[in-house]
């Protein structure tokens, strides 16, 4: 071999030697194709991957329901499902308990009946800069109950407190339906129920004209789907302070209804539907967005199961 062939060898090898190669968290970095982006939407393009920010407290082994606060910064609101007492918890980011609050204004054999299911918070009434909880007691296994409710009341301070509920009764345009997911429109204060069906993601049912005293009659406004019909069992969602996107979540996945520039709730579920980031839960029947809109949080059943926060990419 030449002195000159022996000089270009060298090179190669040692170009072969020290050419970077792409490493484990750069290769990680490659967008999952399960998880489209989303384009021209407020918010997250994409999402990363689930962490887990604490654990849910022995108080909520049952939970069922998460809102974050805009008064109360890191404060998450939290309640649990049907067989316990009638309150509300205050959580930090981790899940500990800052403060319980004790609901009251319901008759005895009014809380008897009662299956809470989710949580939601925005104005009081349109144009109101107050804040208000919503609390659904909207589920109904065997769908048999005639009318289902939602309380309403002011957003507490985080202390152990008492506060008093409005009862704001609906039935539904055609048969009683299970419903585990309750919704809220930031601007307006509308407020619509997301069914749990065994064949789609749910029934979208918009609760216009609610007032203590009355019974209204729920509005349809559209069936959503996960693409191919994988899924379906929508046990909480989250609307987005745009409303432009739509968390869904189901036992075992997370959606993202997704419609840019929608204005209402009948124009975004006419969106597209596409998978998002979300971890396995043992029971998972609770999710928020954060202030802001680009984070989330997810909460599941028993005390002790992990609490997960999704941010942006």
């Amino acid at each position: 071999m030449s002195r000159r062939s022996a000089l270009v060898l060298a090179g190669l090898l040692l170009g072969a030697c020290t050419t970077k190669k792409p490493s484990g968290s750069e290769s990680s970095t490659a967008a999952d194709p399960r998880y489209p982006p989303a384009e021209g939407l407020p918010g997250c393009r994409l999402y990363g991957e689930p962490r887990r920010i604490g654990q849910v407290a022995l108080e909520l082994a049952e939970l069922s329901g998460l809102a974050a606060s805009t008064r109360h910064e890191g404060v998450l609101w939290a309640h649990n499902d049907s067989g316990n007492s009638f309150r509300l918890f205050a959580l930090d980011a981790s899940g500990k308990v800052l403060a319980s609050v004790t609901l009251t204004g319901l008759e005895p054999k009014d809380g008897a009946r009662m299956d809470l299911e989710d949580i939601a918070l925005g104005p009081c009434a349109s144009g109101e800069t107050r804040s208000c909880l919503y609390l659904a007691d909207i589920g109904d296994n065997f769908e048999r109950r005639e009318q289902v409710r939602i309380f309403r009341f002011p957003e507490p301070e985080v202390a152990d407190a008492s506060v008093a509920v409005e009862t704001l009764a609906f039935s539904y345009p055609d048969k009683p339906h299970d419903a585990e997911s309750l919704i809220i429109e930031a601007g307006t204060g509308r407020l619509a129920v997301i069914t749990k069906e065994r064949g789609s993601l749910g029934e979208v049912f918009a609760l216009d004209g609610l007032a203590p005293g009355t019974v209204t009659k729920a509005t349809h406004l559209g069936t959503l789907h996960a693409p191919g019909e994988v899924d379906y069992r929508t046990t909480a969602a989250a609307l987005h302070p745009s409303g432009q996107r739509l968390l869904l979540r189901t036992y075992t996945r997370v959606w993202e209804v997704r419609r840019p520039e929608a204005s209402r709730l009948e124009e975004l579920v006419q969106g597209e539907v596409a998978e998002v980031p979300g971890p396995s839960q043992a029971q998972s029947e609770a999710i928020t967005w954060l202030p802001g809109g680009r984070s989330f949080v997810l909460g599941s059943e028993f005390a002790g199961q992990f609490m997960y926060r999704v941010d942006c990419r």
